[in-house]
């Protein structure tokens, strides 16, 4: 059975109707008949009885009364309460108090009182705060105008009316008006300023869409609700909790708005009429659109001479900061200018409002004090982290009040004023200092850019372990930098990190850059399988880090989680300054302590080189098989190296199964042979040809045999004297794995030891020699197209006819040897090879002399002994035998000629020219210059 009643009908009302119509029935009525006196006296008294007793049943009838809150004043109650539900089942009763309950909230108020009745006015009995400390007012002014004069030159700072000439999509004025709307939420907590602010946001150059006046936890709740009920406005709304939501509760409810944009102020600001107006310009425009914009700001201390940073309260410090504006050191702002984070009043995009929320905040705690502001650096820093939004404090018109945000500065800077607790000091310390060290770059980082060699990466535990050895080879190193990140939280707690490295617990809570906790585990993902907090975490703390110190390279471990590898690969493209990652095997970070060594200059290139294998095999597969497993068992550092065999057309079928058995994890395998039987001078010749000036050869023949240390080698050289920006050595062709035991051109081929002949230099010093190595040896690519081409243009069948006669050189009768040309170019235009050189003549590669094309062909009469050639390989780490325990630099390695002679680089490309038998006819003062790209000769130049 459904009811209906007339809306404007009172309750009592309604159910007094109802239970007249019950009651009293529809049935026909009798004839009376006339009683007796007395029972008319009696009826009547009953009646007067009942008339009261009625009263009082219809008052608690009413379904806008709740009995069960009422006093049981006697059994009539109780009655009442039966017959109410005998007459009204209870759902009905209750639809009906739930009905009259929203009727009356979403009627409004009738105000029973105007603003003037109500509004309370803050007193502020004391004068603006001026410094008489000369010193602080020097250094302040000096802090403020570095910063001003370099966010000038690096991107531009406004004036109010420059800022309000700027194009703007909130266009008031044009032709076609784009108005924006506009939540404005009054933070308040005890201070009497709300009828001030509600009088400047109610008479704004440009109104607002809606005001929300909240008071959380507030101990004038009453209070406010009533000034704001005085002001009797649809537009403007009063929420209240008896909880106290802290800083964050009032970003919480910016979530809820419908409006374009949020000003959010504090109870401290009374914006002037204009500020609205302003804002929204300001916030339309290209520039600043991505940004959160306010009156007052703070940036956060600077480094001290002991490189640690100080606490924002140290006083008589220049590196404390600055408050901005702060007219205790008459600073005042008079063009835009970026700070690291905004108090008091925050104007920003609804959109932006979102990104305060991805990960969880650090701490509550210091939302107990409205004016402890510096958990806004975790929440700028989050507006940074993923947005890239800057915080910029505005310019005001210094006569015209109406421009400025806070037209009563005196209330915002008491917060600067008041004495702060100990405790308090360090909570505030402890926000900026987990922003600024897990990414957020502060204006000290733009102002000062830093420069380290390497930042490591540690997910786990075990991976900061692994990359132990590495980092401290790293820190020891004199003129070295280098900090760890680790992913802290669950993951890789910091101290468990500290204690793992050997440092103590205490680094984690230093204001120094050591150690970086990034806090992963702190996502506001909650517990789920997704990998995109970690890859979000990972990739914005890191690229943050890298824009601040600029390391050449960041070091992690290869098998580090792939989502983690994700991320840290979009964070060294997007940090947008050169950086390298290098994701080093757990068992190669011990193999790579030279990496140490390298200048920062050089290290970007860890990557860039691209170094392959090419093997020229054909019928040994015994000797092929010894070739790779050495390959196999050496140490790449997790490089992308492909591997190519190259058979003649007479390869045996033992050999193809075997290379095709072959695992090669290191790159793709990749098998070439040759239709018409092509010779040794061709097999090798082409078994490689570069893609790229980043692309080297390695070319090996089967009876080689190489040292697990080989490919460090190779890496570690191009790294220190081809990829290295500030080492000039244009006439390095080629490195050998290899160290010569005798002098290969002369015709007695006399024994020859290296570490006897340098060890006035250095024993084990490397040497630079013009005689380029067969038996191991990795070429580089614009002089092997350079080889090609001078190969082509000086092939002959026969050695006769060959025009280039080195004096005393016993290769001139060389006919079925490749060698023998390239000996002739780097002869002609003053080449080197770059060689070892170690005790007992111990290489990165051995010749085991077996017999093949060359050793057991019919016109080579010359006999080997094998002990001539084949030397012991290095088992152990070879930076124990350089000098200094590293390469030396380009400009001390010795250079030796043709003939194991000691000239100089400049000797060795006048010896050449002045035989004059290159390609093309030139001066004895002139080389042959070549297009690298082609190979092809271009001109004649001097040296």
């Amino acid at each position: 059975m459904g009811l209906a009643r007339n809306p404007n009908l009172r309750s009592g009302d309604y159910l007094e109707g109802m239970l007249n119509d019950f009651v009293g029935g529809k049935t026909k009525s009798k004839p009376p008949k006339s009683p007796p006196a007395r029972l008319v006296t009696m009826l009547t008294c009953l009646q007067f009885a009942f008339a009261i007793y009625a009263t009082f049943l219809l008052y608690y009838l009413s379904p806008a009364i709740d009995l069960r809150t009422k006093p049981d004043f006697s059994w009539a109650t109780k009655f009442a309460q039966n017959w109410r539900n005998l007459i009204i089942p209870t759902h009905v009763v209750s639809r009906y108090q739930d009905s009259s309950n929203s009727l009356v909230q979403e009627t409004p108020a009738v105000a029973h009182f105007t603003p003037r009745e109500v509004c309370e006015n803050e007193k502020i009995d004391f004068q603006q705060k001026k410094s008489d400390d000369a010193v602080m007012i020097k250094l302040k002014r000096e802090l403020y105008d570095e910063v001003l004069q370099f966010q000038s030159k690096s991107f531009g700072t406004e004036t109010l009316p420059e800022l309000m000439k700027m194009k703007s999509k909130w266009d008031l004025k044009g032709p076609h008006p784009n108005i924006p709307k506009v939540t404005v939420i009054l933070n308040h907590f005890k201070r009497k300023t709300l009828c001030s602010q509600l009088e400047s946001l109610l008479h704004q150059t440009l109104p607002f869409h809606h005001v929300w006046v909240i008071a959380f936890g507030s101990p004038n709740e009453l209070s406010l609700k009533r000034i704001v009920d005085s002001y009797n406005d649809s537009r403007i709304s009063f929420i209240s909790s008896t909880y106290d939501f802290k800083y964050y509760g009032r970003f919480q409810m910016a979530l809820q708005t419908e409006a374009d944009l949020v000003y959010v102020l504090d109870d401290d600001m009374i914006p002037g009429r204009k500020m609205l107006q302003i804002l929204s310009h300001v916030a339309g425009t290209e520039k600043y659109k991505n940004s959160v914009l306010g009156s007052i700001g703070r940036i956060l201390p600077f480094r001290q001479k002991d490189f640690t940073f100080p606490s924002y309260r140290k006083v008589r410090s220049k590196e404390a900061g600055l408050y901005l504006p702060d007219p205790a050191y008459d600073i005042t702002v008079g063009r835009i200018v970026e700070v690291d984070f905004l108090s008091s009043s925050w104007f920003l995009s609804a959109e932006l409002v979102r990104t305060l929320f991805i990960e969880q905040p650090l701490t509550f705690m210091t939302g107990e004090d409205l004016h402890l502001r510096y958990v806004d650096a975790i929440s700028y820093y989050q507006l940074q982290k993923y947005r890239n939004a800057g915080s910029y404090v505005l310019p005001v018109d210094p006569k015209d009040k109406e421009t400025w945000g806070d037209s009563e500065h005196r209330l915002a800077y008491v917060s600067e004023t008041t004495v702060i607790f100990k405790d308090i000091v360090q909570v505030r310390d402890d926000q900026w200092w987990k922003a600024f060290s897990t990414g957020y770059v502060t204006q000290w980082a733009k102002l000062y850019p830093q420069k380290v060699d390497a930042l490591f990466y540690a997910h786990s535990l075990s991976e900061v372990k692994a990359l132990a050895p590495l980092l401290e080879k790293f820190r020891s190193t004199v003129g070295k930098k280098t900090y760890i990140a680790v992913s802290g939280g669950g993951f890789c707690p910091c101290e468990d990190a500290a204690v793992a490295l050997g440092w103590p617990k205490g680094v984690c809570r230093e204001r120094r850059f050591k150690i970086f906790d990034l806090g992963i585990g702190a996502a506001s993902s909650g517990v789920s399988d997704s990998e995109v907090p970690v890859i979000q975490g990972v990739y914005s703390s890191l690229k943050g880090l890298m824009r601040i110190h600029n390391p050449s390279v960041v070091v992690a471990v290869d098998d580090v989680d792939l989502s983690v590898r994700k991320a840290l690969r979009m964070a060294a493209e997007g940090a947008g300054n050169g950086t390298t990652l290098v994701l080093l095997p757990r068992n190669s970070v011990g193999k790579a302590l030279w990496m140490a060594d390298l200048r920062p200059t050089a290290l970007p290139n860890w990557n860039k080189m691209q170094i392959s294998i090419n093997i020229i095999t054909q019928n040994r597969v015994h000797s092929l098989t010894r070739l790779l497993n050495s390959l196999s068992n050496a140490y790449y550092l997790g490089d992308h190296v492909p591997i190519t065999f190259n058979m003649d057309t007479k390869v045996d079928a033992s050999t193809i199964k075997f290379i095709n058995s072959f695992n090669w994890t290191h790159g793709p395998k990749t098998l070439r042979r040759r239709i018409i039987q092509g010779g040794l001078i061709r097999a090798v010749s082409e078994s490689w040809y570069p893609s790229s000036d980043n692309d080297f050869g390695l070319l090996l023949e089967d009876d080689i045999e190489v040292s697990p240390f080989y490919y460090l080698w190779i890496k570690y050289a191009l790294l220190a004297y081809h990829y290295d920006p500030q080492v000039s050595l244009p006439e390095l062709s080629s490195i050998s794995l290899y160290t010569p035991r005798l002098v290969e051109v002369v015709k007695e081929r006399p024994k020859w030891n290296a570490t006897e002949f340098f060890k006035r230099i250095h024993p084990n010093t490397p040497y630079l020699h013009q005689l380029p190595c067969s038996w191991g040896a990795v070429f580089f690519p614009k002089q092997w197209k350079e080889f090609y081409v001078y190969m082509n243009m000086r092939f002959t069948e026969d050695a006769k006819k060959n025009p280039v006669q080195i004096p005393k050189s016993r290769t001139n009768g060389w006919q079925a040897s490749w060698k023998k040309f390239l000996i002739d170019m780097m002869y002609l235009r003053g080449y080197v090879s770059l060689y070892p050189n170690f005790p007992n003549q111990a290489s990165f590669s051995t010749n085991h002399m077996e017999p093949g094309a060359h050793i057991s062909a019919k016109d080579n009469v010359v006999q080997h002994d094998k002990s001539d050639f084949e030397v012991p390989l290095l088992k152990e780490d070879f930076r124990n035998f350089l000098p200094g325990g590293k390469l030396p630099p380009a400009s001390k390695l010795p250079s030796l000629n043709l003939f194991n002679q000691a000239v100089s680089l400049k000797g060795l490309k006048a010896a050449g020219a002045k035989l004059k038998q290159d390609v093309l006819q030139c001066e004895v003062t002139e080389t042959v210059m070549v297009d690298h790209d082609t190979g092809l000769p271009s001109q004649c130049a001097k040296f």
